[in-house]
């Protein structure tokens, strides 16, 4: 997992309108500057804001992405309710789970 690109990418989104502007006219183009595993292409690709959160994404970079792709705040904390329950335990970062305790900060 390449956790710090997936957050250096959301980062850039949260604070540059140019890479907004250029990732909402060609997605791939600024997905390829990163060396993101499949799954977090992926994750980035459909705005799955709780899959990110499983993924490790800090929460204090995540709601700012999720409020630029349209989520309130509610839908932003259920999204991530959603995940810990389809995905289990988040696995990176400073949410995930440790000796075997549940990982998860919502």
């Amino acid at each position: 997992m390449s956790l710090y690109a997936l957050q250096k990418l959301i980062y850039e989104l949260n604070r540059d309108p140019r890479v907004q502007d250029e990732y909402v006219r060609d997605r791939e183009a600024v997905l390829a500057r990163f060396r993101l595993s499949d799954e977090e292409a992926e994750a980035i690709r459909n705005d799955d804001i709780g899959l990110l959160y499983i993924l490790g994404v800090n929460g204090q970079i995540l709601m700012h992405f999720a409020a630029w792709r349209g989520l309130a705040w509610d839908e932003y904390i259920q999204a991530m309710k959603d995940a810990l329950a389809k995905h289990g335990q988040v696995r990176g970062g400073i949410y995930a789970a440790v000796d075997g305790g549940s990982g998860g900060a919502v």
